[in-house]
């Protein structure tokens, strides 16, 4: 019974594909904020990103992909500040491997109206907040350590 189960469940596909991510921050008086936004089919709270953009560096990728998904622009530093993996379930039912890096983005304006601003909420939270929010165990820990 269990291969039976096995083999109806799509394989994944092996070689992980890399995306890349921004975590937008600010400082409010003394602490530091990060904002996490919903997944357009799930709902549940992550970090904007999103596949390589051609001509794009990858922080710059990241940038591009916080102002569509999340409405805010910054700057970033050029470095990763770290990365972590999941698995996306594709339009064909497979399973990709994504391995994400991480560019922190220093928020310097929050916009009222972005591109996908009818597909997801957004919320400024503390980075131990915001651990206990997202679902993976990798990012769950790069929040958990963040200082700007």
């Amino acid at each position: 019974m269990a291969k039976d189960k096995d083999r109806l469940r799509p394989e994944p596909d092996r070689e992980p594909k890399t995306q890349y991510a921004a975590l937008p921050w600010r400082r409010t008086g003394e602490a530091v904020e990060v904002m996490l936004i919903t997944s357009r089919e799930t709902r549940r709270w992550v970090i904007p990103k999103g596949w390589p953009i051609k001509k794009l560096k990858p922080d710059a990728s990241a940038a591009q992909e916080a102002f569509e998904e999340a409405g805010v622009t910054g700057r970033t530093r050029g470095k990763a500040i770290g990365l972590y993996h999941y698995d996306k379930r594709l339009r064909s039912g497979r399973t990709q491997h994504v391995r994400v890096f991480v560019y922190g983005l220093e928020v310097a304006e929050v916009r009222d109206e972005w591109p996908e601003m009818a597909e997801r909420e957004r919320r400024w939270t503390s980075p131990a907040e915001a651990a206990e929010l997202v679902d993976e165990k990798e990012l769950k820990k790069l929040l958990a350590a963040f200082q700007p």
